[in-house]
């Protein structure tokens, strides 16, 4: 919740400021991603709204901006036409359809929202620390890039004007910050230019060519109960896309409170993010709007305008819903040359340049990472990216340490020491019994771990087989430095097998 005392006059203003930068930046970017679900832009802008306001409270991460995304609203375009095909089926067609099918996708939506709580209930948003990171590179990269290409469908049919509006915004967004920072640089571009293309009349696309806002003025979110929301047969249609959903909506949330995390210092809780995203999304559902999750652009936009604290990404989205029932008029005159222009300098900001000086230290396999990453981003999705991110520095991982290797000396009163070096796990427990000549070993021998680990039940398996294997030589068989769990998985080895008290107490992961 908002912290009052460690608010000062500074603060307030740059929150702010900073806020009100990013309520014009969303409007466009929501009615878009409205556009590519094949969805009415009010749906977004509610989206915006209502996810913002929520996450801005109860988030994980002060400053965050959530929203309507491009990477959820992909997701839904197949859900989209799949309600509309069963819905033309069925007879319907017009208003009609489109309502029935948004149905559809607010139950979609509630669902998501469901499930993203729950992932933060059970604590589970932790596991976003098993993304390495060249994948936290190729995430960040490849988003850049998405961003950047998502400006370049307003420049068809537009002619030398639109250039140049997009070039006086990066020129003003580049110079102004060094020479004062007391107003956002965004805004004072927005200002300055809109201004311009107004009483000038200059012929340029504005916002109210991509939708005409002033429909939708003096419109406020309400309550609305799907039809669909105790269907049965509409809540296994949706649930695929459901959970999709609510998986892309969380790592691009998490991954985006990292590369904050990052560039602030301070850590915030991914669980709580991941319950108020839950929280955004499901009372979108209930109230007309998309599902969404943080938006890595918009929130690098309030970051650097100097947005630092809750009360920017509340100002953000309260001041969207003012903007959209009460000011649409003055929303549609803005040239969208001048968000273009700004999206292009987050864009530039996003991309983490300090990646390409780390290529040359960085291994191959992690270098192959991060391109495949971004690769996958730019092409494909979020999700799909990062999860083949971490299979693959996983996979790299297992490979690089599936060896475990023994060093043997004879003590003075005969018994054979097999010192291990590795860890023993699944990608080891094969060549494990390789190390051993148990035909030619004394009739005492001792197994040290000291320099090893069991990190899971396949390493203790491998323990076990070596231990019958000694039992039915007839050899005496003892097992030093092995942690208490393994001992008591251990203990059907037999009356031969025997253990050393000074062991180390590491838990082994157990995959049953």
């Amino acid at each position: 919740m908002f912290d009052l005392k460690k608010y000062t006059s500074a603060n307030i203003k740059n929150d702010v400021l900073s806020g009100l930068v990013v309520a014009v930046a969303l409007v466009p970017e929501a009615i878009a991603f409205s556009f590519i679900a094949g969805l009415s832009p009010i749906v977004g802008l509610y989206a915006a709204f209502i996810i913002g306001l929520i996450t801005s409270i109860i988030g994980g991460k002060p400053g965050m901006i959530s929203g309507a995304t491009g990477s959820v609203a992909v997701v839904m375009v197949g859900l989209v036409m799949q309600a509309n095909e069963k819905l033309t089926l069925a007879g319907l067609s017009g208003d009609d359809l489109y309502l029935h099918m948004l149905n559809y996708v607010l139950l979609a939506t509630i669902i998501a929202g469901a499930i993203q709580v729950l992932v933060g209930v059970l604590k589970l948003g932790k596991f976003i620390r098993l993304v390495p990171q060249p994948a936290l590179y190729g995430f960040v990269n490849g988003l850049a890039i998405v961003i950047a290409m998502a400006q370049f469908k307003f420049f068809d049919g537009q002619g030398a004007t639109m250039y140049v509006i997009v070039g006086i915004t990066m020129l003003i967004m580049y110079l102004l910050p060094k020479y004062t920072k007391a107003v956002p640089s965004g805004l004072v571009a927005i200002v300055l230019l809109t201004l311009v293309v107004y009483f000038m009349k200059i012929d340029t696309i504005t916002v109210g060519s991509l939708a005409n806002l002033s429909e939708f003025k003096g419109q406020l979110p309400h309550l609305i109960i799907p039809d669909t929301l105790f269907s049965m047969d509409a809540i296994i249609m949706v649930l695929p896309y459901a959970i999709i959903m609510a998986l892309v909506g969380l790592i691009e949330s998490l991954l985006t409170l990292a590369v904050l995390d990052e560039m602030s210092g301070e850590r915030g809780s991914g669980n709580k993010e991941c319950i108020a995203l839950g929280c955004g999304n499901m009372t979108a559902g209930f109230f007309g709007g998309m599902a969404g999750c943080a938006m890595i652009g918009q929130s690098i936009i309030n970051f650097t305008s100097g947005g630092l604290g809750r009360l920017s990404s509340f100002v953000a989205s309260v001041g969207l819903l003012v903007l959209v029932i009460s000011m649409t008029d003055v929303l549609n005159t803005i040239p969208v040359g001048v968000l273009v222009g700004i999206m292009f300098m987050v864009s530039i900001g996003t991309f983490e340049w300090s990646s390409f000086s780390h290529l040359k230290h960085m291994p191959r396999a992690d270098v192959f990472v991060m391109i495949v990453v971004t690769i996958i981003t730019v092409v494909e999705d979020l999700a799909v990216a990062v999860i083949a991110g971490v299979i693959i520095s996983a996979l790299v991982f297992a490979w690089k340490h599936a060896r475990i290797w023994a060093k043997t000396h004879t003590e003075e009163d005969g018994t054979k020491v097999y010192t291990l070096e590795g860890p023993l796990f699944f990608a080891s427990a094969t060549t494990f019994s390789d190390n051993f000549d148990i035909d030619q070993d004394p009739p005492r021998v001792v197994i040290d771990f000291k320099n090893a680990k069991v990190l899971d039940f396949s390493g203790v398996e491998a323990i076990d087989a070596m231990v019958k294997k000694y039992e039915e030589a007839g050899k005496n068989l003892l097992l030093r430095h092995l942690s208490p769990d393994c001992k008591e998985i251990l203990k059907q080895a037999g009356p031969h097998c025997s253990y050393e008290e000074d062991d180390p107490t590491y838990k082994v992961a157990f995959n049953y």
